[in-house]
């Protein structure tokens, strides 16, 4: 299987033993992604809403970086500081997408730095997708 590693646009440095996106097959893998400056690499800290939706822009740059849009994310893994955040994270999630929501896990989880969100997806991308090699 062939497997092409997808940058953020916009990330300056490497944080880490991983890539922000990989495509395998008709897929877009992208790993968790937090409430960042890209551009010094610090946690941006504000409300679950605030950083709910910083996090899913970087979600959406990267999915865009390989050709997609958000209209093709079809699953999100969402891992929140504090579970008693979930009513206003939901309402700032709900808010991104149109149409279709992704599928969804949303679990509490200890997260370091002191963030209350992180979040990863799956993106559907074969019909979007322009580096044939890999179709």
């Amino acid at each position: 299987m062939l497997k092409k590693e997808v940058k953020h646009p916009d990330k300056q440095s490497h944080t880490g033993s991983y890539s922000a996106g990989v495509i395998a097959g008709d897929f877009l893998f992208i790993s968790g992604q937090g409430p960042l400056d890209l551009s010094t690499g610090e946690v941006v800290h504000g409300t679950i809403e605030e950083e709910t939706m910083l996090t899913l822009s970087h979600i959406k740059k990267i999915t865009e970086a390989a050709g997609a849009s958000v209209d093709n994310i079809v699953k999100c893994t969402v891992h929140l500081q504090n579970i008693q955040d979930f009513d206003r994270y939901d309402k700032a999630y709900a808010s991104f997408f149109k149409g279709i929501l992704p599928a969804r896990t949303t679990v509490q989880s200890g997260l370091s730095d002191g963030i209350k969100i992180e979040i990863d997806a799956i993106v559907y991308i074969k019909n979007n997708r322009t580096d044939q090699q890999f179709i």
